[in-house]
């Protein structure tokens, strides 16, 4: 058997070592993650200030998961037909400047519209730098560590985010957390700018069909949601949304189906791998961003903590996030990266279920610190393995598309997955507010159905079980 050899700096054309362009490339990566943990941790005091209600403030971090998931897809087809380093470069731009306009906004609808830049400019910016890390490593092997690297830095925005949301937002407010993200997204494109050379794209056009009826589906499903948090789920504002974002996703299926240059080329769902780590990252998607919405609202209303104190409880979730992103390819390697995965969806859920079951009425607790090691060191492993068993085998001018197939399906999971989790605790919770309980029972419930769903399409896979890394 022989084994690929991995290509040196000179050959790959890069003006800086591989590890420093890594390292340029990930910063893109930790800022994004950064700003949204320090967004979560300044939710209430947005709300306080703008005057928002509990839907509305929904809207706002759902503004910038809409933009996110609906234009992931079409951000990594731009990747490969135009060249990751030119679209990566436009995306950092962009985002930069919609950072700048949240920080300026002045009411709700203007902080919501620089959300949605912001989404486009991530969208734009993430599958390219992912396409780009997948030039730089070659070899299955290669490409599960660098996807730990990648999760690692994650976990590290997260880890500073949770901390900085609190320090900025009691010291300077929350306008101080959509600052923080300028000057380290002009540090992130001048250092891929200089490191990577500028690389051809792959002849083809772009899906236009495909692209409006997937952004249109994800929006129309999300608003529909969100809707039913006020309206009730039988209004017809609620209805009309969730039909109108099913007729759409239906749509993209059969746009994608007769394109002849589709931003998801369905032969990709053939793959049993794709598939299983495209159906878990939505799930995970709809977990993650949930909990880490309710939570500092959790943590402030019912704990009693302030925004500070919120932030620094959450640090042994960020610290374990990096534990397991550093450890999940040492255990791919060990069990497979399926059985890996297997394992982290049950610490994940019994992390929840530790949460759900937390008798602590002030404060921080024991209790609380259990279920968050699990909950991080869960996320940790969970998130690298279905991004590493989707991208791993990806072939030339693939790169971007699978990237952005993973980064998009975490999305989507994220947009339509808060909104429904916000739509029935807000039931749940009544004059407006929130049950705490039956947002955390329902992240619990996705975690449970992501372990089931994997489970069961591993099941008739015949992808070489011999082999550690096999799908």
């Amino acid at each position: 058997m022989s084994i690929e050899a991995s290509p040196t700096t000179a050959q790959l054309g890069l003006r800086l070592p591989r590890g420093v362009t890594m390292a340029a490339l990930a910063v893109s990566m930790f800022l994004i993650i950064l700003d949204t943990s320090m967004v979560n941790l300044a939710s209430l005091s947005i709300r306080t200030s703008l005057g928002l209600s509990a839907a509305e403030l929904t809207l706002t971090v759902n503004s910038y998961l809409v933009a996110f998931a609906g234009l992931l897809l079409l951000g990594g087809r731009l990747a490969d037909v135009l060249g990751p380093r030119r679209t990566f470069l436009a995306g950092m731009i962009l985002y930069v400047a919609a950072s700048a306009f949240c920080a300026l906004a002045t009411s709700g609808p203007l902080l919501i519209t620089g959300r949605v830049g912001q989404g486009i400019g991530a969208a734009i910016s993430i599958p390219s730098a992912l396409a780009l890390v997948l030039t730089l490593y070659t070899t299955p092997t290669e490409r599960t560590r660098a996807m730990g690297i990648w999760g690692a830095v994650g976990g590290a925005g997260s880890l500073i985010g949770v901390f900085l949301g609190g320090v900025l937002t009691q010291a300077l407010g929350w306008q101080s957390v959509f600052w923080t993200p300028v000057p380290l997204g002009i540090v992130s494109a001048i250092m891929v700018w200089r490191a990577v050379p500028a690389m051809p794209g792959r002849p083809g056009r772009f899906d236009l069909a495909g692209a409006l009826t997937i952004t249109v589906g994800i929006s129309a499903l999300a608003l529909g949601m969100v809707s039913a948090s006020e309206a009730g789920w039988t209004a017809a504002s609620s209805i009309i949304g969730i039909a109108v974002g099913v007729v759409a996703l239906a749509a993209f299926v059969l746009a994608e189906h007769r394109s002849p240059h589709p931003l998801v080329p369905l032969a990709v769902f053939r793959r049993r791998p794709v598939v299983t780590a495209t159906v878990v990252m939505v799930l995970l998607g709809a977990t993650l961003t949930s909990l880490f919405f309710f939570l500092p609202l959790y943590q402030q209303d019912v704990l009693g903590m302030s925004a500070l104190t919120a932030g620094l409880a959450q640090i042994p979730i960020a610290v374990m996030i990096i534990v397991g992103s550093v450890l999940a390819p040492w255990l791919a390697k060990l069990l497979g990266v399926r059985s890996a995965l297997h394992g982290a969806l049950v610490l994940l859920l019994a992390g929840f279920l530790w949460l759900v079951l937390n008798p602590t009425t002030d404060g921080f607790s024991i209790n609380l610190l259990g279920a968050f090691l699990l909950i991080g060191i869960g996320l940790g492993l969970g998130l690298v393995n279905a991004i590493s068993m989707a991208v791993r085998d990806s072939g030339d001018g693939e790169s971007g598309l699978l990237s952005g197939l993973v980064n998009a399906a975490q999305q989507l999971g994220g947009a339509v997955g808060l909104a429904a989790l916000a739509g029935i605790a807000i039931a749940a919770g009544g004059d407006g507010g929130i049950s705490f309980t039956a947002a955390f029972l329902g992240g619990a419930a996705l975690i449970a159905l992501a372990l089931t769903l994997s489970v069961l399409l591993r099941i008739g896979d015949r992808s070489d079980p011999t082999t550690p890394y096999a799908g």
